[in-house]
Parts: C-alpha cells; sequence; structure tokens
C-alpha cells in the first residue's frame, strides 16, 4: 500500500507567532507606563504643594551631573599631566645619559682668561696710586665685590678693600718700592695693628713690587698676613699663582 508523503513547509527564516509572548509583553508595558504614570503624578502634585524640594531636587541633579562631569574632566587632565612628566622624565634621564658620557671639555689656560680681563701692567712703571688701582683691578677680575680704592692720608693703612667671592672682608696695604727697598716688620705692625681692629679685615694683605725681610715674614705669620712679593704678584696678575684671598 502506497503512503502519501508528508509536504515540508520550507524555511523562511521567520519567526511564527507567539500569542503568548505578545501578550506578555504588552502586559509588561501597561505596568511600565502606570507605574511611569503614577510616579509623574506624584511629582506633578509634590511640585503643585511643595515647590522648594522640587527646586532642591533639580539643583541637586544638576550639581550631580556636574560633579560628575568635573570628575571626568580632572581625570583627564591627570592623564595627561602624568603623560606628560613621563615625557619629561625619559628626556631628562635620556639628557643626564649623554651628559656623563660625553668628554669633559678642555678648559683654557688661566693665564688666556686673565690677559682677555687685565692689561699686562709693568708694575715697576707705575707709580703709588696707579698701583693700588692695579691691585684693585686685580681683585675685581677674580670675583671680588664692593672693591675700593682708599688709599691716602688718612687711610690707617688700607689702600683698597674688597669683598671676597665667599664674602670674606679683604683689607689690602699696596707698596710700590723698588728691588733694593724690602718690605719689613716695622711696616707689617703698623698695618697689624689697623688691619684687623679699624678696618675689621676677614683677609690682611700686603702686596708690594719688591720683597720682604725675614723679620717682616715671621710676623706675618703670626698675625695671619697674606703676604705677595714681586714673584707672586706676577704670579697672580698672569693667572698662574693663587689670589691672595685663596691663599690666606
Amino acid at each position: 500500500m502506497t503512503v502519501p508523503a508528508r509536504r515540508v513547509r520550507p524555511h523562511t527564516g521567520r519567526r511564527s507567532f507567539d500569542l503568548r509572548s505578545t501578550a506578555l509583553f504588552f502586559v509588561l508595558a501597561a505596568l511600565v507606563l502606570c507605574v511611569l504614570g503614577f510616579v509623574v503624578r506624584t511629582l506633578a502634585g509634590t511640585a503643585e504643594r511643595r515647590p522648594a524640594w522640587v527646586v532642591v531636587l533639580c539643583l541637586g541633579g544638576l550639581a550631580a551631573v556636574l560633579a560628575w562631569g568635573r570628575r571626568r574632566r580632572h581625570r583627564r587632565l591627570a592623564a595627561g599631566t602624568a603623560r606628560r612628566a613621563a615625557a619629561a622624565l625619559e628626556e631628562g634621564v635620556h639628557t643626564a645619559l649623554e651628559e656623563w658620557e660625553a668628554p669633559p671639555a678642555a678648559a683654557p689656560p688661566a693665564a688666556a682668561l686673565y690677559a682677555a680681563d687685565v692689561p699686562a701692567y709693568d708694575f715697576d712703571a707705575l707709580d703709588a696710586d696707579e698701583f693700588e688701582q692695579a691691585v684693585a683691578g686685580l681683585c675685581e677680575r677674580d670675583g671680588c665685590t664692593a672693591v675700593e680704592v682708599v688709599g691716602g692720608a688718612g687711610d690707617l693703612g688700607a689702600d683698597v678693600l674688597a669683598v671676597a667671592p665667599d664674602g670674606r672682608r679683604v683689607v689690602v696695604q699696596c707698596k710700590r718700592y723698588g728691588d733694593g727697598n724690602r718690605v719689613g716688620s716695622q711696616d707689617l705692625q703698623r698695618f697689624g695693628g689697623t688691619c684687623y681692629t679699624v678696618h675689621e679685615a676677614d683677609v690682611a694683605v700686603l702686596v708690594t713690587t719688591s720683597d720682604f725681610t725675614a723679620p717682616a715674614v715671621e710676623y706675618a705669620a703670626q698675625c695671619g698676613i697674606v703676604c705677595v712679593d714681586r714673584t707672586a704678584l706676577r704670579a697672580w696678575h698672569e693667572g698662574t699663582g693663587p689670589a691672595p684671598w685663596a691663599a690666606a
């Protein structure tokens, strides 16, 4: 006996209509609308009875929105600042490494630097006043401030006053002597009697174009006076020797 074959409907890809799901959807939608309507009605009634509350709620909501926006903006700014700081730190590290690895530059000779600042004095050709001005120029060249030439009548042993780079007060007496006239102990004693008590020197210096006697050198060592003779003066001028306050 031949059994008739069932006709199979082709699949169209569309879902079949479900009455139960549709009814459930409309019921939920109706409930949501009812709840929303109740909330709106309650808020409207509250607004009529208590308008101040509505203003407070609106202001609170606005403040919350502004605070949220501000927090987002602050986070973006903080992130940008952190990125820039990290980039600057990385660049600084690279620069430091480059400076560390680079060989140090050779410093020019001190004499070449000093020659550009102070003329090559012929101290033997200077008179007493010019010699004091030359010594003041050396002090200014080597970084002293408040340099003042005060030599003359009533100078009480001080010819040049200055403040060293480290802040010490420098008092200088200048002796423009010839080769055969050396600075003796009496000259040192007169200067030693005023340089500290009268002029309040931190560094007392006696500069001469000549030399010092042995008693003068001994007295200067006892009193802490720096003696700059002809050779030391030439070295100071040429930059091959220390400044008097550095040798103190």
